[in-house]
Formats: C-alpha cells, sequence, structure tokens
C-alpha cells in the first residue's frame, strides 16, 4: 500500500485526506448529538421536575428522599470508580508483560566516568568504610624454599646429556639400577 501513496498525485492526496476529515467530522457530530439525547433520556428518567413543598413536613420528606438518592448515586459511583481502578491496573499489568514478551527495554546512555578504586568502592559503600586499594600492602610475604627436587635438576644439567646416558639398553639397565 505503501508503494500506492507513492504512486498517487497530491491532488489524489489531498482530495483523499479531506473525505476522510470530512467523515470523521460527520460521525464526531453523530455521536455528540447521541451523548445529548441520552444526557436528556437519563435527566428524565432519574430527576423528575421538582415541586415546591408548601409545607414543613412535605419539605423534610423532599429532602431525605433527596438524601437517599445522593447515597444510591455515590454508591454507583464509588463502585464505578473501583472497576475503573482496577482495570487500569490490570491494563498496566498487560502491557508489563507484553513489554517483557517483546523484549525491547530502552538502555539508558551510560556515560564514561574516571573514577579509582578507591574512590569507587567508597561510594559503593558508603564512608563508613575506608578500603584501601593498594595491593602491594595487602599481599603476603613469603620466603623462597629451595626444594631438594630443584636442586637435583639443576644439577642433572643439560637435557640432551641425560637423553644420551639413558639411550640404549645399558642406559635402560642403569635406570633400573639406580631405582633399586
Amino acid at each position: 500500500m505503501s508503494e500506492e501513496l507513492k504512486k498517487m498525485s497530491s491532488s489524489r492526496k489531498h482530495h483523499l485526506k479531506s473525505l476522510m476529515l470530512s467523515i470523521a467530522k460527520g460521525l464526531l457530530e453523530d455521536e455528540e448529538r447521541e451523548q445529548e439525547e441520552e444526557r436528556t433520556r437519563y435527566m428524565d428518567e432519574n430527576c423528575p421536575p421538582v415541586s415546591m413543598p408548601r409545607s414543613m413536613q412535605e419539605l423534610q420528606e423532599l429532602c431525605r428522599e433527596i438524601h437517599h438518592k445522593i447515597d444510591v448515586i455515590d454508591e454507583e459511583r464509588y463502585d464505578l470508580e473501583n472497576k475503573v481502578n482496577k482495570a487500569n491496573k490490570e491494563i498496566d499489568d498487560l502491557k508489563i508483560k507484553v513489554q517483557d514478551l517483546m523484549g525491547k527495554f530502552k538502555k539508558p546512555v551510560l556515560r564514561k566516568v574516571r573514577m579509582s578504586a578507591d574512590a569507587m568502592l567508597k561510594a559503593l559503600l558508603g564512608s563508613k568504610h575506608t578500603v584501601n586499594m593498594e595491593l602491594r600492602a595487602n599481599l603476603k610475604q613469603v620466603k623462597k624454599e629451595v626444594k631438594e627436587e630443584d636442586k637435583e635438576l639443576r644439577d642433572i644439567g643439560d637435557w640432551r646429556k641425560n637423553i644420551e646416558d639413558k639411550a640404549g639398553m645399558d642406559g635402560r639397565k642403569k635406570m633400573f639400577e639406580g631405582e633399586a
């Protein structure tokens, strides 16, 4: 359809747009007229013309009737308000579910911030905790122990000599004699 719109001349587009607007205007006028008719019908049904009472007792009776009608209308309004609030909450929940299913969340643009590790930890943990990130201060001092195996490996020396000594049957014999 977008290809059809591209091919359409601007005068044709303008004519179609004006037709759509005139139809929409007519529909809105009809809707307003229907609302006004319904409003007058409702007022005729629920609000009969007031006849002014002549005595005090009739006036009190009229006040009681009006008060009772106000209570009934307030109850209806309260019930309708609760229904609307419940429907709005359900709509919001469904919108959230749809958004979760779509998986389209707007990710905020993050700015690069230059901050030292100490400052970052202080910001995360608060001013109560003072953490020092000098890694050298936290390292343990370890003395280097020279193991006997390392000494033997150094004494053996060049690996080529070792292989030549063990080559052939004499070398294998020496290996077995050395182990025994």
